[in-house]
């Protein structure tokens, strides 16, 4: 028999949500059995799948040894020594980095490649945030993304409350992310909304924008200005409405003015990466976000800029 004590990070999920994360070599419908059964209870008691875990709740599992894995020793975080993030904010709940272009930020096709939330896993566990041994469900988490080839930031969720609530304001658009990026040619108009749908090419590794929906595409919104032009070159603002796969790129190149350095789009230039930077996010909570509530009217500059910025 094993137990699992609730804790904070814990708290609110279900019962059944809970356990496939923390007995994930336990099949869900063996779960479920085993609750219907009595073989998992909750505090002595037989419950519901459906039950919302309150901190302090004791679970009894009453099955095999052979579901509970290995303590997690060989995680990659654990091989970090020096994480080397580029950290812009940091407090109880939330950690916001700046990502260099060339990592990736979840496991890709490359075994035992570095990313970004490793990184960041290391950098909270030296640090003593976070204790894997410590907690049943929970473990650190991006709320949003960007390329490999994408530099810029990043907002990690130190807490289960602050992923629940921030991945709820990106989900309802109520955190408002801003890119810059150098690009050839001179948007006409130098301001305006790009609207359609995407198309991904899964052999190719990239998108087609399209003006009519059809099947598996998605809807992609951008909002631009022109900052500045230069030459053959000018420097633009992106706000991201949507945030679908390579949108800035795919976008800004059906308007003829690809990325400088975007080769898959069109775009040329002898530098390594894309000129696309997420430099700004901004907190316009319309609604109640709970723990992160001390967020609202704030906003986050990149500490890091990008060597073709200084190209204007």
């Amino acid at each position: 028999m094993r137990e699992f004590l609730v804790s904070t990070n814990d708290a609110g999920q279900r019962l059944d949500r809970f356990l496939a994360k923390a007995v994930p070599a336990l099949p869900g419908t063996l779960a479920q059995k085993s609750i219907r059964t009595k073989r998992i209870k909750v505090n002595g008691k037989r419950t519901e799948q459906s039950y919302r875990l309150v901190e302090g709740d004791t679970i009894q599992l009453y099955i095999n040894d052979e579901f509970f894995e290995a303590d997690g020793a060989d995680e990659p975080f654990r091989g970090i020594a020096d994480p080397n993030l580029r950290i812009c904010y940091e407090d109880e709940h939330l950690l916001i980095v700046d990502k260099p272009p060339g990592t990736l930020c979840h496991s890709g096709n490359t075994p035992g490649e570095i990313t970004l939330v490793d990184q960041v896993k290391a950098y909270l566990y030296q640090s003593g945030a976070w204790d894997p041994a410590q907690e049943q469900s929970f473990v650190p988490a991006l709320c949003n993304r960007l390329d490999r080839n994408t530099g810029g930031l990043v907002l990690a969720a130190k807490t289960a409350a602050a992923l629940q609530e921030l991945n709820e304001k990106i989900r309802d658009r109520e955190v408002d992310k801003y890119y810059l990026l150098a690009v050839h040619g001179e948007p006409n108009p130098p301001e305006g909304r790009i609207e359609g749908h995407l198309i991904k090419d899964h052999a190719n590794n990239r998108v087609a924008l399209v003006h009519a929906e059809v099947a598996d595409s998605k809807d992609a919104v951008t909002e631009y200005r022109t900052l500045e032009t230069k030459g053959a070159l000018s420097l633009v603002e992106c706000k991201l409405i949507t945030g679908r796969t390579h949108q800035i790129r795919a976008q800004m190149a059906a308007i003829g003015c690809p990325l400088l350095g975007d080769h898959k789009y069109g775009g040329h230039g002898d530098q390594p990466y894309q000129a696309l930077w997420a430099y700004r996010v901004c907190f316009r909570f319309a609604s109640d976000a709970g723990v992160l509530g001390y967020l609202h009217g704030q906003e986050f500059v990149s500490r890091e800029i990008p060597s073709w910025r200084n190209v204007f």
